[in-house]
């Protein structure tokens, strides 16, 4: 199947099942769906906890066990799934290319290094940060690279570390949204985990700034998305907000049972915030501002008080902030287990969105593939598309 075709498919399947995941349970105690397919509410509900969070972590058991209830769902699998690309060995950079960067992060970039083809371009190393990537590929491929980045002082730091690698590496800084950046004619840009407007700016620009090679791991697809998402490829059916496409990026693999208790206990007091606002103003879901980390560290108590008061609601008194506790832990109990529906839809989002790159790139007259670069454990964040000018 063409990547456009696939485009085609996987865009008409969001489209139909589109009340499935654009639905929020936070907000809405009971979406719409759980009217139309009441067994799969209702199964979803009486999970137990070790089932839920299998679920919850588990994309692709996520959108079998919706699809046992929704006629055409499983459909998504084939048309949503990415076969790992060809991957190169890397060679032995030295003991001085990895100074200072983290393993899993390391890793993550010698996985994306090994699997970007050399086109034998200049290299272009976008938003690089400290230019990590680029130091490995121009240690790889024997080159000299160019690395784009907005922030100053990570440029400063990288020139250190390229000087200490031996690596002829050029920082420019610059912000590369600005219409104005100017790129090597023929280069061969390379972006590991660039974000959304970031990826997008490249995409974009890239035929008209005769780049002759692209290998991009596109990122946190919401940022720079006001209102809703504007597919570069042309119009398609599928009509995605600004935080839909947050939901694409949300799958973590690296939070410890600590930082779990804590996101629940958070989602539980914003939960029990909702419910006593929802007193206030005739039962309906408001948008509020996000909270400070500061202000979950006390207790519940300080923490409604801070939060009615920046939101000009009246305080609970204190014998109802027991009961809006534990109305708050009933909620993130359903919250967690309707939410799987939209976990199900969490990677054929992502899929949609790294298409839309794709197939704007062949528009443009690139030979174009999409693949996984490492396994899920190593990043949820594992697409790699690569064009090389037809």
């Amino acid at each position: 199947m063409t990547l456009a075709a696939r485009q085609r498919a996987l865009d008409g399947l969001l489209a139909e099942f589109r009340q499935l995941w654009h639905a929020q349970p936070f907000r809405e105690p009971r979406p719409d769906w759980c009217r139309q397919w009441p067994a799969l509410a209702d199964e979803l509900l009486a999970l137990d906890d070790s089932e839920q969070i299998r679920l919850a972590d588990d994309g692709e058991a996520a959108l079998a066990f919706v699809a046992r209830h929704v006629a055409g769902l499983a459909a998504l699998t084939e048309v949503a799934g990415v076969a790992d690309c060809s991957r190169s060995t890397l060679p032995d950079c030295g003991p001085f290319w990895d100074y200072g960067i983290p393993g899993r992060k390391r890793a993550q970039i010698e996985a994306f290094a090994a699997s970007a083809a050399r086109s034998g371009q200049p290299l272009i190393d976008w938003c690089g940060g400290k230019g990590h990537l680029g130091r490995l590929l121009a240690l790889h491929w024997h080159t000299g690279v160019t690395t784009l980045e907005i922030n100053r002082s990570l440029c400063a730091e990288g020139e250190r570390l390229a000087g200490r690698a031996r690596v002829a590496q050029n920082f420019v800084v610059g912000d590369v949204t600005l219409p104005g950046t100017e790129l090597p004619l023929g280069g061969h840009a390379v972006a590991l985990h660039a974000c959304g407007h970031l990826h997008r700016a490249l995409v974009g620009r890239a035929a008209a700034s005769g780049l002759a090679a692209l290998d991009v791991a596109p990122c946190c697809f919401h940022l720079g998305v006001a209102g809703d998402y504007v597919p570069l490829s042309g119009p398609l059916l599928t009509r995605v907000t600004g935080d839909d496409a947050r939901l694409a990026v949300t799958e973590t693999v690296t939070s410890t049972p600590r930082q779990r208790l804590q996101r629940d206990r958070e989602m539980v007091w914003k939960l029990a915030f909702d419910a006593w606002r929802r007193l206030q103003v005739d039962g309906k879901y408001v948008n509020f501002r996000p909270v400070p980390a500061a202000w979950m560290r006390g207790g519940f108590a300080e923490f409604m008080g801070l939060m009615t008061r920046r939101e000009q609601l009246p305080e609970p008194v204190a014998h109802r902030l027991a009961e809006l506790q534990q109305r708050g832990w009933e909620r993130q109990r359903e919250v967690m287990r309707l939410s799987i529906v939209r976990h199900a839809f969490r990677r054929p989002l992502e899929i949609w969105l790294a298409l839309d790159l794709a197939v704007r790139l062949e528009n443009d007259g690139y030979s174009v593939s999409l693949g996984r670069f490492c396994e899920r454990r190593l990043t949820p964040r594992n697409l790699i598309i690569s064009a090389r000018l037809a």
